[in-house]
């Protein structure tokens, strides 16, 4: 199983970026997906969360200009930034909780990051 994410850019403050995440291999049952970030000297906190049934949560920092989304047919979590602050500069990871096919079992998968930068 991979998870491959892409999106990031720099951008100027005020602006926006799509982050996609797509899992691919052998998949049985995706769970919960998640955003995570890690800035430069700091530890990586969570962005924004969604379960498979749609429930989401978000960071204190990012409610109100992030919004996570998932399709859940083709294995893809999304993250919709809006108003980008420079604050936000950091590498974005996609997380998701997957059953796999063979062998059966759950494991936490993350993708490879994708820089996000901000600029003022």
């Amino acid at each position: 199983v991979q998870l491959q994410a892409s999106g990031g850019g720099l951008v100027q403050a005020g602006g926006s970026l799509r982050l996609s995440c797509a899992a691919c291999g052998s998949i049985s049952v995706i769970n919960a997906m998640a955003w995570y970030r890690q800035a430069p000297g700091k530890q990586r906190e969570l962005v924004a969360a969604i379960t498979s049934g749609g429930s989401t949560n978000y960071a204190d920092s990012v409610k109100g200009r992030f919004t996570i989304s998932r399709d859940n047919a083709k294995n893809t979590v999304f993250l919709q930034m809006n108003s980008l602050k420079p604050e936000d500069t950091a590498v974005y990871y996609c997380t998701a909780a997957i059953l796999t096919r063979t062998p059966a079992s759950w494991g936490d998968y993350w993708g490879q990051g994708t820089q996000v930068t901000v600029s003022s």
